[in-house]
Formats: C-alpha cells, structure tokens, sequence
C-alpha cells in the first residue's frame, strides 16, 4: 500500500512538477475575463443598461442642463397647460383663498372670442405685419450681409452697427420712433406738406406697416450676423466657378450664393414667425392698439382680456387660437422653404 501511494505522488510530480497537479487538471482553460466583464455591452448588470437608456452615456449632461429643464417646466410648460385648462372652462380671478367651481365649458370660450370684431381685426393685422415683416426681413438681411461680407474695410464697425438696435432696450427705440413720426415730428417737418393725414401714429392704413418697418430694423441686426455666417461659408472658388463660365454677377449669385444659404433663410423666416407671433412691446407703446384697433395683436389683445378686463379663459381661448396658428404657419414656411 506504501509503495502505490508513493507512486501516486511520484506521478503527480511528474506531471506537474510546479503544483503537483495531474496534467489533464493543467489543460483546462479559465473562462474568458470578458464574459465576466461589466464593459461588454452584452454582459452588464441589467441595472447599468437601465441607467444608460434612461440617462444617456453621458449622465453629467442631464445634470448641467437640469436648471434650465427646470426653468422651462416651471416658466414655460406649466403656464401653457394651466392656460389650455383655463382656455375649456369659465375661469375667472378670485381672492386669495376663495374656492369656487370652474365648470368646463367645451368651446364656448373660443366661439365667443371668435365671433368679437377685436379678434378678427387682431389677427389681420398680425396677417399684414407678417406679409410686410417677414420678406423685408429676408431681403434686407441676405442683402446687407451680401454687402458686408464683401467689404474689405470697416467691417467690424458696420457689424457692430447693425447690431446695436437688437440689444437695445424697446423703451429707448420707441421712444425715438415717436419722436420721428408724431404729427410734430421730424419726418412730417421733413417732408412738409406731402406728410400723411391723418399722421403716421393716428393713421388706420400706415400705422401696423409702420410698425412692420421698425420691427425689421430692430431685428435685423441678429438676422445680419446670422447670414453672415452662412455667407462665409461658401467657398469662393464656386463663385469664380460660375464667373469664368460666363455667369454674371445675379445669376451666380441666384446659382450659388441662395442655395448655399438656403438654410439660414428657412431659420429666418422661422424666427420672424415667432417674433410676429409675439408681438406686444411695439403696439402696446406706440399706439396702445389704435386708432380704432388698427394696431391690435393677438398678443395686445390677450392682455387687455385677460389682466385689464379680467377674463382670463377668454384671454386663454385667444393665446391658443395664437399658438395654433403660429405652429401651422411655422410648419408650411419651413416645409416650402427646406424643400428641394
């Protein structure tokens, strides 16, 4: 018995000499280190997959924009649905601590508001502030940006220039709009006996295309700079390009230079619907929404229904009809304005 065990031990030795294992216990191979990897995207905890398709790869993201998602719920998203909410019942303001009953009232509230000569007037006028607003936006924008990026001296002064009405206060603007064109202004001393009457302020035709006109240069700065960006990206060898093979000045620029900017123009254009949208600062200053309602928006309107007349839902119906439309104008300009 000794002497098998000793030969048992001898033969371990032998097929192991470093450990003493039997050789077939040395042929095994350990199991690869990826399948035990949390790395490999087939082998993570399930944990670590949730994680990452709720959080995204990169989770620091969420949290540095966490301040603004939360200012946009609270400033932004909250309001707009307690203002759909408002806009289907008959709401109105109450005291502090006063609980009434709000009952829902279905469509009551737009087919009110929609059957007011003041919403139907509010919205042409906005109709006619875009037809003017909009397209002098476009063309004066591409073509002092066109002028700009083709000069070689005092560019960042002009720059600087076009751009100073759009970061200047409204209050400080109008102020000087007044002074021009009151009926003892400059422009009526200027132009003598061939000044509007009534004047430009108290005239039912030309006060909302004024009002058009100064809206596009205050903004047009902004569009200025944007154009100009796009502008520098085109390379110059097309435009040579299209000159050496007989083209003029117009055609390369209809060949070239509008293709290549197309999508800046649809941004413009997307930009200028938003702001007309929006437009309160300008009429509620200059005119107050007259003479007559000839300067009222949607925007004016909502106001003078909601907080000086005290009819929030009808104000409510109103602000909806305004987003709605603005949405559907957004989407058809951007469709015919991105499409081949």
């Amino acid at each position: 018995m000794k002497s098998l065990r000793d030969s048992r031990d001898g033969s371990r030795a032998a097929g192991d000499p470093a450990r003493g294992r039997h050789p077939r216990q040395s042929t095994r191979s350990a199991p690869p280190a990826a399948a035990h990897d949390p790395r490999v995207p087939g082998r993570r905890p399930r944990v670590s997959r949730l994680v990452e398709r709720w959080l995204g790869n990169s989770p620091l993201g969420l949290v540095l924009t966490a301040p603004y998602t939360a200012y946009v719920l609270v400033v932004f998203i909250i309001p707009f649905g307690v203002g759909v909410w408002m806009a289907f019942h008959d709401y109105f303001f109450t005291a502090p601590g006063v609980s009434v009953a709000h009952p829902f009232v279905g469509f009551d509230n737009f087919t009110e508001v929609l059957g007011e000569e003041n919403t139907r007037r509010a919205f042409g006028n906005l109709g006619l502030f875009m037809a003017i607003n909009i397209p002098l936006t476009v063309v004066l924008a591409l073509a002092l940006a066109s002028a700009l990026n083709a000069a070689t001296h005092w560019r960042g002064f002009f720059r600087v220039a076009y751009y100073v009405p759009y970061v200047t206060a409204s209050v400080a603007t109008l102020a000087v709009w007044l002074f021009l064109f009151n009926g003892s202004g400059a422009v009526n001393n200027v132009l003598g006996s061939w000044a509007p009457d009534p004047s430009w302020l108290a005239n039912k035709q030309l006060v909302m295309p004024l009002i058009a006109v100064y809206v596009t240069w205050k903004q047009l700065g902004f569009y200025i700079l944007l154009y100009l960006a796009a502008l520098q990206n085109v390379p110059k060898e097309l435009h040579e390009a299209a000159l050496t093979d007989g083209a003029g000045r117009w055609q390369a620029f209809r060949a070239v230079t509008l293709p290549a900017v197309r999508p800046v123009t649809s941004l413009v254009i997307l930009l200028s619907i938003i702001t007309a949208g929006q437009i309160f600062t300008e009429p509620f200053l200059l005119t107050g929404g007259g003479p007559s309602g000839a300067s009222l928006t949607p925007a004016l309107l909502v106001y003078q229904r909601g907080i000086e007349q005290g009819e929030p839902d009808a104000a409510a119906a109103i602000g909806l009809i305004l987003v709605t439309g603005v949405l559907i104008i957004a989407t058809v300009a951007r469709r015919v304005t991105e499409r081949d």
